[in-house]
């Protein structure tokens, strides 16, 4: 078995699950032809080479539980992770261990001569403590100067049960070199009795382990911080949607606004999460009946996801209510939104519709921030309704947002959606939908729908339409339609 692979071999692949499996059992094949050897050995003189060749064998072990250990956390795999994942910067990187040349470098032996008080140490040994090979081998009372303070008890505790209890030595403790360099260091050995069976020396292999118990750290540290990451998603995740709930209208199904009137709308909405990011977006829609009876409808998107941009999408929406049920009109309630969407401390990015119907005159007035027109259809046909200008939510301090009229017949339907509501790949990105209008293939694929809105008896049906033709595509990011149909 080689000591150590070299450096410039080229990376080899990840291997699959069935070649793990079968590394694994080659490890313990051997593990079981290793240590059967080493019973032998054990049987076997107090020789010093015999000595140092059972260390070996009980080294190989060792290494090849560690081995054994990897390999069943490769086949394993990292844990569970249901959340959209975080910036790699927000996991802590491994360093790169140094490098130490092969495996026996790591390893020393040692004996000390209790009747003579005298030591011997290989010339590796020197090397793994970081002594000079020339000063004279440290005894049993002064190894202890080199460890850690925490770390002597173990020490002691071990050399005193080999030296009266003849126990076997295993473990572990740590080091500083002259250097400062700190170093993990696996102790083993035995003790030597002489022919009346009273201790003579106690000799032992120090194998310097400090790589492979950092790099057992950071996998645990690693696995901690996805745990905690995991946590923290699912937790972000819940407030989000609670806020989200509290704040979207709580109608479900259909709405009929003003509750009152032969000339009402009859509404239905539906969000849609994004299928492939755990996390809420800003995405929302709205239908309100304001003092004066009109019905303000509105829909919008907040860029981002998390909590974070469910509470800004919280305040927007609060702040749109307010001012509509103050009189406002779509035009000049876009600026406002601007102006307050630039002034907070988190700088974000909106687009929104926002349209006033007004029952008695069936006349819509409406304003556009960087949004996909809201789409009219009538007589069994469809058409993008011509946007005024009006750039994104929070893009430009100041900007001023023109306003346009549409009137509406019996039997019209309006749609407003967000722009995830159709794959992107179907269509233009958002600059382009707002310059022209909403136009694309991704618009064309909603005004084809036109022929089934018209045969549909409620705005709920032609939500389901939506669904159905829609709602089974997976997308990258919230969405939401909401459909306002005039009273025949």
């Amino acid at each position: 078995m080689p000591s150590h692979l070299s450096a410039d071999r080229p990376a080899a692949q990840p291997p699959g699950r069935g070649s793990v499996d079968a590394l694994i059992s080659q490890t313990r094949r051997l593990k079981g032809d290793v240590d059967a050897v080493r019973r032998d050995a054990r049987s076997e003189g107090s020789d010093p080479q015999e000595r140092w060749q059972r260390a070996l064998y009980d080294l190989a072990l060792h290494q090849l539980n560690d081995l054994d250990a990897h390999l069943a956390q490769l086949r394993e795999g990292p844990p569970p992770v249901t959340m959209a994942p975080e910036p790699v910067s927000a996991v802590r990187a491994v360093p790169p261990a140094p490098r130490h040349g092969s495996l026996l470098s790591r390893v020393g032996s040692a004996e000390w001569n209790l009747l003579t008080d005298e030591a011997s140490w290989s010339g590796e040994l020197f090397q793994i403590l970081g002594r000079d090979p020339a000063a004279p081998p440290l005894t049993l009372d002064e190894l202890p100067s080199l460890v850690f303070d925490e770390d002597r008890p173990r020490l002691t505790a071990m050399v005193t049960d080999c030296l009266v209890d003849a126990k076997p030595i295993d473990g572990e403790f740590r080091i500083v070199r002259p250097d400062g360099g700190i170093r993990t260091v696996h102790m083993m050995g035995e003790p030597v009795l002489d022919a009346d069976g009273s201790t003579a020396s106690m000799w032992a292999v120090l194998r310097d382990v400090s790589e492979l118990r950092r790099n057992q750290r950071t996998v645990s540290e690693t696995r901690d911080s996805l745990q905690r990451q995991r946590q923290r998603a699912q937790t972000e995740h819940r407030l989000a949607v609670e806020l989200q709930e509290a704040v979207l209208p709580p109608w479900r199904g259909s709405l009929r606004l003003p509750h009152q009137g032969a000339e009402s709308l009859d509404l239905a909405a539906h969000y849609l999460p994004s299928s492939t990011s755990a996390l809420i977006g800003g995405d929302w829609y709205d239908a309100l009946q304001l003092a004066d009876g009109d019905t303000l409808l509105s829909v919008g998107d907040l860029t981002g996801h998390g909590v974070a941009v469910t509470s800004g999408m919280a305040m927007l929406l609060g702040a749109l209510r307010g001012m509509a049920m103050a009189g406002t009109e779509p035009g000049q309630l876009m600026s406002w939104l601007n102006q307050l969407l630039d002034a907070t401390v988190q700088p974000a990015l909106g687009s929104a519709v926002c349209c006033r119907y007004q029952p008695a005159t069936r006349k819509l007035a409406w304003a556009q921030a960087g949004h996909p027109a809201p789409l009219l259809f009538r007589n069994g046909t469809g058409r993008t309704l011509d946007a005024p200008d009006g750039v994104l939510l929070g893009a430009t301090s100041g900007a001023a947002y023109e306003q346009a009229e549409e009137t509406l017949q019996a039997g019209d339907l309006l749609l407003l959606h967000t722009d995830g509501l159709v794959p992107r790949r179907w269509g233009s990105p958002r600059s382009s939908e707002a310059e022209s209008g909403g136009g694309g293939e991704a618009v064309h694929r909603l005004l084809d729908l036109a022929p089934r809105f018209r045969e549909a008896r409620t705005a709920q049906d032609c939500v389901r339409t939506v669904l159905e033709e829609l709602g089974e595509f997976e997308r990258e990011d919230d969405a939401c339609v909401l459909i306002a149909r005039v009273a025949d």
